[in-house]
């Protein structure tokens, strides 16, 4: 029964890639043809370390999450912090709804993300950044703490509002799909639309190793906030090399322990600038 509790939602969470994944390679193998199944060739080794984290992940980070944010959840709603009713949200059409929640999330999103680019935070978001050939599966690509701090700044902002769940569940789904989309390597730019939403091209860009911790782009959903606040860059599709200048290390294993390495590095260094 264990081992049955343990494998249900793993099989869960990998058919819910079954159709993102044949979508994904439809599209590429449609606008690349052949270069399309070579470059799915070369990342074969960077998919293998995606697709272990993402099973850590399902394993072992989920069930924290759910916790943590039926935790939080509670506790706002003791404390009767939340900005809008029930009530009021349910005077406006869904669709509305829906466009808020995934409008405000972004926003929430994008500081958020700006945030995990300085500072001590940077080693556990680096892991994402780690990805030297680019795939739909570097959207799975995330340390798991930093899958923590993730979903609890993103969801206690939405879960503030007052947002019905359903909302709440539809912008995580849509930022959960289109950031996967966000990382095909696809040279789209969106044309005139690359001024509203986030385009493939455009995110690329933010992976460029040498953007010293990749400064630009840094929404999900809607460049319009990139566009706002200086960090827009979309020169047109990216060929520069991707991933981090840091030593990471390959493999699942090396990319779990890095930035624990950092933080014991650090520790160190300021215990002996301490006793000095």
């Amino acid at each position: 029964m264990q081992i049955e509790a343990l494998l249900r939602p793993l099989w869960t969470a990998y058919a819910g890639l079954f159709w993102p994944a044949l979508i994904f390679a439809g599209v590429a193998l449609a606008f690349r043809g052949a270069e399309a199944l070579h470059t799915a060739r070369r990342a074969t080794g960077e998919v293998r370390t995606n697709l272990l984290l993402f099973t850590f992940d399902i394993v072992a980070v989920t069930p924290l999450l759910v916790l943590m944010m039926a935790s939080v959840g509670a506790w706002l709603q003791a404390q009767g912090l939340r900005l809008f009713s029930a009530a009021q949200w349910e005077a406006l059409p869904a669709a509305l709804v829906i466009f808020v929640a995934l409008f405000v999330g972004d926003f929430v999103a994008y500081w958020r993300h700006r945030l995990e680019h300085v500072g001590l935070i940077w080693p556990w978001h680096a892991i994402h950044h780690s990805d030297e050939r680019m795939t739909w599966t570097t959207g799975l690509r995330f340390h798991p703490l930093n899958r923590l701090t993730t979903t609890l700044i993103d969801m206690s902002a939405l879960a503030l509002l007052g947002l019905p769940i359903w909302a709440v569940v539809a912008n995580g789904m849509v930022r959960h799909y289109y950031g996967m989309f966000i990382h095909t390597d696809l040279p789209w730019t969106y044309g005139p639309l690359g001024r509203v939403f986030v385009s493939p091209a455009m995110h690329r860009w933010h992976h460029v190793r040498d953007a010293r911790g990749a400064g630009v782009n840094f929404a999900t959903l809607f460049s319009v906030f990139d566009q706002a606040f200086g960090t827009y860059h979309l020169p047109g599709p990216c060929a520069a090399p991707l991933g981090v200048r840091d030593e990471i290390g390959k493999g699942a294993l090396a990319q779990l322990v890095w930035p624990l390495r950092v933080l014991m590095r650090n520790l160190r260094f300021r215990a002996r600038v301490g006793a000095a």
